[in-house]
């Protein structure tokens, strides 16, 4: 895993949007498409924002969430609210290659089921993501694989749903799709992340994210998250 220090979050934004584009440049050529997971989180709005000043294939490029709260459509608490409101509304995306998750669907299982066979459809069999972006929690969360719940051993789904998080369930990637892209950006920022960064690091098994494999995998953190760094 290569680490990346950079000065803030808004630092951090904007080099991830330019590591965004250039892959997405890079994979239309190869591919023909640029298929992207992205997370949740202020940076990761910011960083959105930023990709619409970048150089991006927009045509080709295909969005996928990594997941996503069990809310109506439009709720604050939803991804897709501020991923619309940082990127979607801006740029020249086709919206049949805008992937959101169902989670207003009434049998939720059934909407996993059905979010995982999209999958399959533009990513192959099984689906290759080109690059996820992944966050990560106070707790060592990632995604919405929290510490305890049941979704850590899921390994025959790429979609599951949790048990309630911070008040809302959730449908969430799970290791086996995270772990087959191509690439892993993580952007980390803030102080509170300092220790969960070094156990990232460390790859420790006992978090969520230790549970992420590192080969293919770039961190951009912020000073404060990799205060602890150096010291461990």
């Amino acid at each position: 895993m290569k680490i990346e220090v950079l000065a803030d979050a808004d630092a951090v934004a904007h080099k991830a949007a330019a590591i965004i584009a250039a892959e997405a440049r890079d994979a239309v050529v190869a591919r023909g498409q640029f298929i992207v997971a992205v997370s949740g989180g202020h940076t990761p709005w910011i960083m959105l924002r930023d990709l619409t000043g970048e150089k991006v294939p927009w045509e080709e490029l295909h969005i996928v969430q990594v997941d996503e709260r069990i809310a109506p459509e439009g709720h604050p608490d939803r991804n897709l609210t501020h991923l619309r409101e940082s990127l979607l509304t801006r740029v020249p995306l086709r919206p049949e290659h805008i992937h959101a998750m169902p989670v207003e669907a009434p049998d939720l299982e059934a909407a996993a089921r059905t979010y995982a066979r999209r999958l399959v459809e533009i990513a192959g069999s099984p689906p290759v993501l080109d690059l996820v972006h992944l966050g990560l929690g106070p707790d060592g969360h990632t995604a919405s694989l929290v510490p305890g719940d049941p979704v850590l051993n899921v390994a025959d789904r790429d979609v599951a749903l949790t048990g309630v998080y911070q008040g809302r369930r959730r449908m969430t990637l799970t290791y086996p799709i995270i772990n087959r892209a191509r690439r892993i950006l993580w952007l980390v920022t803030g102080k509170e992340k300092a220790g969960p960064l070094v156990r990232l690091r460390d790859a420790d098994p006992s978090i969520p994210a230790g549970r992420v494999r590192q080969d293919h995998a770039l961190v951009l953190a912020d000073g404060a998250a990799a205060a602890e760094l150096g010291t461990n």
